[in-house]
């Protein structure tokens, strides 16, 4: 319950913040082009708070927060005096209409990169892209790995850490090959060593974004410290607190087989659901002997699977491989339109391969799961949430660019007609072209919500 409110308090958080600088956008050019802002609302429904300005512009915080508008005088909608009629937004030309709608998504592409400065001027804690490995079979199998090599760049794309990796890869979806470029891990100590580049054949390259990565699903082998054997915590309630084990006791054996590694012991749990196991323990000097019952748990493919409950000890990452993504004040500039620009061009990506099916729909995500990525983001820190903030607000703005009568980018659709033909799109046309919008967003909605519920 305690992380339902918490979600549900920074969504809401987000939310407004996003809304505010959406619609600040359409009230800050309006403005400016002479039209006359009756009511700037945050969110819809009853009014909570609402204050008169001495613009003549009536500010509201309304109850549901889920959207939010700038009412401007429109002679469309209703009788404007003849005295205002000049302030009227269908009095203004087509092309200070087009700003005026065109600066609410535009705001949101700004906000992005004001939070990613932000983001950068603080500093964001991150790890180089190294990989020890690639899988068999995969579409990174011919990269040679006979050492710790650093992810350099992605189809030409440089990339820092392993974040940007993952946005540049999930850009790649549906494509036919990309190209990865390495270089050894020495040259992240200043030696001037050459990267390599390998062209990847990813055509048979298939994977569900939301239950993999697209970073293993290649086959890059990610560089992990080293795993102990020594059980670092007990889960609550599990098959290990309700046996003999204790935090600190270090693994020998199992089932009378010495201990291996990690990833061989949870597999041996996994396979040994509701079956007692015996361990064999090093306790301080002593050696014991627990025997212990793996909670049999259904997967997510409905298959049985034994948990155990323990969590290991990870060796301290190398210094090597930290990075403080940090800039100065004029830097930092540069790096967050940079970043906004990547975050656009794969959402644009993204948008494109969904109506071509190399995207499925199943990915489409809807306010459930922005609310849960907004409280996760909020329990890593500050720099976690601009992060989150900016890629939401860039979303944001791209969806209202997408030609529905109903959003910003129909808007634009219809005054771009305008400027061609010389006359404005007719009213039944535009009703039309309103109604068929609604429907097509009302789906898009109702499947994102569908697969909102079908996570939890």
């Amino acid at each position: 319950m305690l992380d339902f409110f918490w979600n549900l308090g920074f969504f809401i958080v987000a939310l407004g913040l996003l809304i505010t600088a959406h619609e600040y956008g359409h009230f800050y050019v309006a403005r400016r082009c002479g039209v006359k802002v009756e009511r700037f609302s945050i969110g819809f429904g009853k009014a909570i708070w609402r204050k008169q300005g001495q613009d003549g512009t009536e500010y509201v915080l309304a109850m549901i927060p889920l959207g939010g508008y700038v009412k401007m005088l429109d002679e469309r909608v209703e009788d404007v005096p003849e005295e205002l009629k000049p302030q009227a937004f269908n009095r203004k030309s087509v092309w200070q209409r087009i700003a005026i709608v065109a600066a609410g998504p535009i705001a949101n592409f700004i906000f992005a990169i004001a939070a990613l400065y932000l983001m950068y001027l603080i500093g964001v804690p991150s790890l180089k892209p190294v990989i020890t490995s690639t899988t068999p079979n995969t579409a990174a199998a011919q990269i040679q790995v006979t050492e710790p090599l650093k992810v350099t760049a992605i189809s030409g794309q440089t990339v820092r850490n392993w974040e940007e990796v993952n946005l540049a890869l999930v850009g790649h979806i549906g494509d036919d090959s990309l190209s990865v470029s390495v270089a050894p891990l020495n040259a992240l100590e200043g030696l001037d060593t050459p990267a390599r580049t390998y062209t990847l054949d990813t055509r048979d390259w298939r994977f569900d974004p939301e239950k993999e990565s697209p970073i293993t699903t290649l086959g890059l082998g990610i560089y992990r410290p080293e795993i102990e054997p020594k059980i670092a915590s007990i889960s609550q309630n599990s098959a290990a607190a309700n046996s003999e084990l204790k935090v600190g006791d270090l693994i020998v054996a199992i089932n009378g087989e010495n201990y291996t590694d990690w990833p061989a012991f949870v597999d041996i749990i996994q396979h040994s659901a509701n079956v007692a196991i015996d361990l064999t323990v090093r306790r301080g000097a002593d050696q014991l002997s627990v025997s212990v019952t793996p909670t049999g748990v259904e997967n997510s493919e409905g298959k049985l699977t034994g948990v155990l409950g323990v969590s290991p000890t990870q060796a301290q990452w190398p210094e090597n491989m930290k990075l403080q993504l940090e800039y100065g004040p004029i830097d930092a500039i540069g790096i967050a339109v940079d970043k906004t620009w990547q975050l656009v061009a794969v959402s644009f990506k993204m948008i494109s391969k969904l109506f071509t099916g190399d995207v499925s729909v199943k990915n489409l995500s809807g306010p459930i799961s922005i609310a849960q990525g907004a409280g996760n983001s909020a329990n890593y820190g500050l720099v976690y949430f601009l992060g989150f903030l900016a890629l939401i607000s860039v979303n944001l703005g791209i969806i209202n660019l997408l030609p529905l009568p109903v959003l910003d980018g129909g808007h634009l659709l219809y005054y771009f007609v305008e400027v061609i033909t010389g006359k404005p799109v007719s009213e039944k046309v535009q009703e039309i072209g309103f109604r068929f919008g609604a429907a097509l967003l009302l789906m898009l909605m109702s499947i994102a919500l569908f697969n909102d519920f079908a996570r939890l």
